[in-house]
């Protein structure tokens, strides 16, 4: 009797396991990434930095949703991706640009690449 006790403990034991086997791999599969800074521009005007932002995204393959220029908001999409681009005055005066996305791990993996290297040509750096 025993024995039969300890079989049956042991197979709840194992599909709890498998369980959060499961559980664990399915969490993994969306990742939001931390926004990523673009380096802040010096005596950039907000405009040219706005213009650059909007532009690259394009180069970049998203396309854009919408753009608040008031709140310095680019929301966009790619295939596998919701991006969200920041346009940010600093109280220094410079003007910082974050550039964040959020989708399934392992696509679009160089997209904040390819968008800081467009921006960058962009604004001539």
């Amino acid at each position: 009797m025993r024995a039969s006790m300890l079989r049956h403990r042991g197979s709840e034991t194992g599909a709890l396991f498998i369980l959060m086997v499961a559980l664990t791999a399915l969490w993994g599969g969306c990742v939001v990434y931390e926004p990523v800074p673009v380096p802040a521009y010096y005596g950039s005007s907000f405009d040219r930095v706005w213009e650059s932002a909007l532009g690259a995204a394009g180069d970049a393959g998203v396309k854009i949703t919408s753009a608040d220029r008031t709140t310095g908001i680019i929301r966009g999409v790619t295939n596998s991706s919701d991006v969200t681009i920041s346009v940010i005055t600093q109280a220094d005066g410079r003007i910082k640009v974050e550039f964040s996305r959020q989708g399934p791990q392992g696509q679009d993996a160089d997209l904040n690449d390819r968008f800081t290297g467009f921006f960058n040509r962009r604004m001539g750096s």
